[in-house]
């Protein structure tokens, strides 16, 4: 679905060709400037619910006029909901064990945006026909790297590699972090899960980001991916002044 207003924006969500539950979930507002995809942990119980209740709490929350205390806002309702899902879900006997969700989250006003994530699902930035990753993924693959202990062939050929070492519901205090950029003319920005990218490089990421619209991107995105193998949930969002 595109929607129209100050920025126009297109999602969708897909459970892929092997998973029998769709655990990613997102958020399009963009009367709001607002957009975010989390991805519930797979192998855990409860990854949909998770995911939906960060979703469906961030549209909750009041519009407010400055970009700044709407991070603020954000930053504070992503910690509610880690206490929420790492104290009180995971005590009752339906929903045993940890639940968590990987979240990213776009902020868009003016000129200006705010990302905001925890975990593994990714922000990138199309602007002068060049892709840009502004996330950086809470992964024990990316701290390999960042520590320089062993190469990036070896840490994505990693056993765990894909381990999350930051999600909403996975410690009793989360950890976020924010990425503060100017906006210009022309940027198009995709919020998407690890199930979307993993399948795709950065060549069919920005071919499919410099399409006329953002709708034609979303679709471009999906049928790439879903001719693939599309093991894992799949979602996108991408948006555009």
């Amino acid at each position: 679905m595109q929607t129209d207003g100050p920025w126009r924006s297109a999602a969708r969500t897909d459970t892929g060709k092997v998973r029998t539950r769709n655990e990613d979930a997102f958020l399009e507002c963009p009367q709001q400037g607002l957009w975010a995809v989390a991805d519930g942990m797979g192998g855990y119980r409860g990854g949909d619910i998770a995911s939906q209740l960060i979703v469906a709490h961030l549209a909750e929350l009041p519009m407010h006029p400055d970009l700044y205390e709407r991070a603020s806002a954000v930053r504070r309702c992503l910690r509610w909901s880690n206490r929420r899902l790492s104290q009180e879900l995971t005590v009752t006997e339906r929903h045993p064990g940890m639940m968590g969700s990987t979240v990213v989250v776009l902020l868009l006003e003016g000129n200006h945006g705010i990302c905001i994530w925890a975990g593994d699902s990714r922000c990138y930035l199309w602007r002068g026909r060049r892709l840009y990753q502004l996330s950086k993924d809470h992964s024990l693959q990316q701290q390999l790297i960042d520590t320089q202990r062993i190469s990036r062939a070896e840490a994505c050929a990693h056993p765990a590699g894909k381990a999350l070492t930051r999600a909403v519901g996975a410690e009793q205090e989360l950890t976020l972090e924010t990425l503060e950029l100017a906006v210009y003319p022309g940027d198009t920005f995709l919020l998407c899960s690890d199930g979307l990218y993993q399948g795709l490089g950065a060549e069919a990421l920005g071919g499919a980001l410099g399409l006329a619209s953002p709708c034609s991107a979303v679709e471009r995105l999906f049928d790439e991916v879903l001719g693939g193998a599309a093991r894992d949930n799949l979602t996108a969002v991408v948006i555009r002044r």
